[in-house]
């Protein structure tokens, strides 16, 4: 189960945090982009892992930023063989569980960390991203709309609007993914 996020956001703020001065470590399930310079690139599998991944460092964290599109699901059961039609083991059905909220986890465990969500959303951005700010506990929540085939999920470009408990929302119209990361970055440390 997966969803059509390349990872080509989560790599702009990397590149974009440690251009600034920061000492990032990115969590991807992405192995096909290249990593930024000096950043430290933690590749993981699953959510299961990337939930590990994180929090065994999240004491040490400043700021989270989480960019990744996590499934909300996975197949309750994996396999190690190939399932061949007409075999016992047949699959015309498939059982789900849902994958652990990872931001909603950290949100509860945050003591000094400066918590960012991000909401992809194909209707009812604003709404559904401010429910994500109250209910996650996050600091600040960038929603962005990945109905649209130009920004967003497997997109150059994103535009997003982003969100606190703090100030009124900011909208950062169409631009390259690393323009729109470098902006985040700067709103970010601005809260800081």
């Amino acid at each position: 189960m997966t969803n059509d996020s390349s990872g080509k956001m989560g790599y702009a703020l990397a590149k974009a945090a440690a251009y600034a001065g920061a000492t990032v470590t990115l969590v991807s399930t992405i192995h096909n982009l290249p990593v930024p310079l000096g950043v430290e690139l933690v590749t993981v599998q699953s959510a299961l892992e990337m939930q590990q991944a994180i929090e065994s460092r999240f004491d040490q964290l400043d700021v989270v930023i989480m960019a990744a599109a996590v499934s909300d699901y996975r197949p309750a059961q994996s396999l190690a063989y190939k399932i061949k039609k007409n075999s016992k083991d047949d699959l015309t059905e498939l059982k789900l569980v849902k994958n652990p909220d990872i931001l909603a986890g950290l949100g509860q465990k945050k003591q000094h960390q400066f918590l960012v969500g991000f909401a992809a959303e194909t209707s009812n951005l604003e709404k559904y991203a401010l429910t994500k700010l109250a209910d996650k506990h996050v600091d600040m929540i960038v929603a962005n709309d990945v109905s649209q085939a130009n920004i967003g999920f497997n997109s150059d470009d994103n535009a997003v609007t982003v969100l606190t408990n703090t100030q009124k929302s900011i909208r950062l119209a169409q631009a390259a993914k690393p323009l729109i990361a470098q902006k985040l970055i700067e709103l970010i440390s601005q809260h800081i």
